[in-house]
């Protein structure tokens, strides 16, 4: 390997690079990913706000690929720190290291095959969406009439310019409907038999990749590369995951399968005139249609036998439509045999998966208003599955600002595979943060309030949270565990502060675009921001308009949510506290990630308030105080209510923010550009009087796209049914159509 520069000689030209000082944190991050890297252990790295982390393992990583010519991954789980390191970070320091090192390092993204335009597709090689064919010509008439084709002839004609054909690079966007008219996922994709594989975009740009130092992607794109055998991904030494609280879910998401009467006739009318078989398919679906019509929601500890039949018909009818639809020897597969193949694929496995009846796997009922009852199958834990595909073979650095939960890395350890017989070995390291948080934060705890009911807030809470931002001056980001609790809290607030002389306002999430909602609260000192979803994680507002962050109430996952009261129950059963281990961890990392929107730079002072006295009062407060920024703590109301008063009265102005990041957890596919917004709506789409963001139409498309109940999409939402009906048919999602 040639001789490179010293690491620190590195760090300090890629400081200087973005602007940024030598921070001791970064400093000892950085030393230790290179040690993990030399040692072949692996590394989980807490790093709080304002360390620089991106650079403190950017840095080591770039240096060890040039030197071992070996690439490094790196996996995001959100878009704006993906953007961050592709378009801000690795282009600056690209230019600061390579009088360095000799040369300059390079570095690519990589993304899913349906972020592709398809050639083939293009060409006519794969056939259109039945009810959208009619749409689909040059010269069609409707299409020039429709807004749908419209769009689609928009990028027919991007299609012939583009050099990338990446979905990102089609500015405005095109709906996810529009979308998949030129686009094919990975199941659908011919692969080396496709007569266009010589112009494939996601060739050309996995080719790119292959030769690339550092390869950027997201947790979703590594988890199948993982799990589903298909290496995508160069081979790798070094892998870095950042966002690492973020893994298992994203993993979990990944290898959730769904099946219903729906969806097998879907799969039985692509197979169509292909198979003599797919009215068999047909008939299975209808069968297991009544089985599931009776079946109530929830958990499903055992099939009854009835279910089991009606899967096994589907299993052994789809068995016999793939084999009629299998090309034989040398014979060519065409774009319509091949869509069939793979619906008639995901039926059959998904079926033969629940019916196989494994260890890990929870099975449950779902029912959906329009689309009938769906079963789910999930895996309860996927600890040994990442332990034996992510952490074999390579070096793993799992980094984030919040890893280490009650003072300690083993909750989280647990998760990954870890922890027990046959775990690697591995070290877990807190950086620290710049930060004095006991000099510049408070930690309130509303002790005097009675425990939050399921009835939303107590009268007694409005009146604690009207105290605190009138104290506060405004300046108040509220973090809510509902969208339900955040719209009342608003109407309640709007209501005691009609009459307020400093023009103290309100906006709630769902009003206007997150990021539009987030630069006015940056800009206006008197306006409060009220939220859930992505509020509670990304947000980046410093300066003096955030001074007061109010967290309603713990979040605890839900009761009946079937994989967290099956992991609570399995831990019970081996013995532990399933609690402890499920939802108390569960609400920890949403208390660190949401408390950590208080201090953002070395200057900024505020209150974190929680309206939740189990935060002082229960047994697994202790557990949840030490996974919190070490803030000072206190519970004396007119301590707190002071303080407040001296800050508002001293705040210096706010700080300039031209776009202030919002974290917008990755999905598959990346964001489409929303359409246009009814004119007579003002500056947000709304339906039935609740207002539609790019956040919350995207939770609608990921929803709908996965299959989800439209009522669990409603209630994860804590809209109406109606009210999310409508915003689908409005964005033309096919399964409310």
């Amino acid at each position: 390997m040639p001789t490179l520069p010293s690491l620190p000689e590195l760090l300090a030209a890629a400081v200087g690079a973005v602007g940024g000082t030598p921070r001791a944190g970064q400093e000892k991050m950085a030393v230790a990913v290179a040690e993990a890297v030399d040692n072949g252990h692996h590394l989980l790295v807490q790093a709080g706000t304002g360390t620089g982390k991106s650079l403190g393992y950017l840095v080591p990583a770039v240096a060890y690929a040039v030197r071992s010519g070996s690439p490094v991954v790196v996996a995001t789980a959100t878009l704006a720190l993906q953007a961050q390191i592709v378009d801000r970070d690795l282009p600056r320091l690209t230019v600061a290291l390579t009088p360095l090192l000799g040369r300059a390092p390079t570095f690519a993204l990589v993304k899913g095959r349906s972020n592709y335009v398809c050639a083939h597709k293009l060409e006519g090689g794969f056939p259109d969406d039945p009810d959208e064919g009619a749409l689909l010509g040059m010269g069609a008439v409707d299409a020039q009439a429709s807004r749908l084709g419209q769009e689609v002839l928009r990028l027919r004609e991007w299609a012939l310019d583009t050099d990338t054909g990446e979905r990102d690079d089609l500015v405005p966007g095109v709906s996810e409907r529009a979308w998949r008219q030129v686009s094919v996922n990975a199941q659908e994709c011919l692969g080396s038999r496709c007569p266009m594989v010589g112009e494939c975009f996601v060739e050309r740009a996995r080719e790119a990749a292959r030769g690339a130092d550092i390869i950027v992607t997201n947790h979703a794109y590594l988890a199948i590369d993982a799990f589903e055998g298909r290496r995508l991904l160069p081979e790798h030494d070094l892998l870095i995951i950042d966002e690492g609280h973020e893994l298992v879910s994203r993993v979990t998401s990944t290898i959730t399968d769904e099946i219903g009467a729906g969806g097998v006739r879907a799969a039985a009318r692509k197979a169509g005139r292909l198979a003599d078989a797919s009215e068999t398919v047909e008939e299975a679906a209808d069968f297991l249609d009544q089985v599931l019509e009776g079946a109530p929601e929830g958990r499903l500890t055992g099939l009854p036998d009835t279910l089991a039949v009606a899967l096994a018909r589907v299993r052994d009818t789809t068995r016999a439509v793939q084999s009629e639809l299998a090309p034989g020897q040398g014979e060519p597969v065409d774009g319509a045999r091949q869509v069939a193949l793979a619906a008639i694929a995901e039926a059959h496995e998904t079926a033969g998966r629940i019916l196989e009846g494994r260890e890990l796997d929870v099975v449950w009922v779902s029912r959906d208003p329009r689309r009938g009852v769906v079963l789910r199958v999930a895996p309860m834990s996927v600890a040994a599955l990442v332990r034996d595909h992510v952490f074999e073979e390579r070096t793993v650095v799992l980094t984030s600002a919040t890893l280490s939960l009650g003072g300690t890395f083993d909750a989280l350890a647990g998760t990954i595979g870890l922890r027990g017989d046959g775990s690697p070995e591995w070290v877990g390291l807190d950086v620290g943060s710049p930060f004095d948080y006991g000099q510049q934060g408070i930690a309130y705890v509303a002790r005097h309030l009675p425990q939050p009911g399921r009835d939303g807030a107590s009268p007694e809470s409005f009146d604690e949270m009207e105290a605190l931002i009138r104290a506060a001056g405004g300046r108040t980001l509220g973090l809510f565990s509902s969208m339900r609790a955040a719209v009342a809290a608003t109407e309640e607030m709007r209501r005691r502060f009609a009459e307020d002389d400093r023009g103290i306002t309100f906006r709630c999430q769902g009003e206007d675009r997150t990021g539009t909602l987030v630069r006015e609260f940056a800009a206006d000192p008197r306006l409060c921001l009220f939220g859930t979803l992505s509020l509670w994680q990304g947000v980046d507002v410093p300066g003096s308009t955030c001074q007061l962050v109010l967290i309603d109430r713990i979040p605890f996952p839900r009761p009946d949510d079937p994989l967290a009261s099956a992991r609570t129950q399995a831990i019970a059963a081996r013995g532990g506290n399933g609690f402890m281990a499920v939802s108390a961890t569960h609400a920890a990392l949403l208390l660190a990630q949401g408390s950590g929107r208080l201090i953002r730079r070395g200057d900024d002072r505020g209150v974190v308030a929680f309206l939740d006295s189990r935060l002082m009062t229960a047994r697994y407060a202790g557990f949840l105080q030490r996974s919190l920024p070490p803030f000072w703590p206190t519970a004396d109301r007119a301590l707190v209510l002071g303080a407040l008063r001296r800050l508002d009265a001293s705040a210096p102005p706010p700080v300039p923010v031209a776009d202030p990041l919002v974290g917008v957890a990755a999905p598959a596919a990346p964001v489409p550009t929303p359409p246009p917004p009814d004119p007579e709506a003002g500056r947000t789409a709304v339906t039935q009087g609740h207002g539609w963001d790019d956040e919350l139409d995207q939770e609608l498309r990921d929803g709908v796209d996965s299959g989800v109940p439209m009522a669990e999409i409603a209630d994860h939402l804590d809209l109406p049914v109606e009210a999310v009906e409508q915003r689908a048919r409005a964005l033309g999602l096919e399964e409310v159509s």
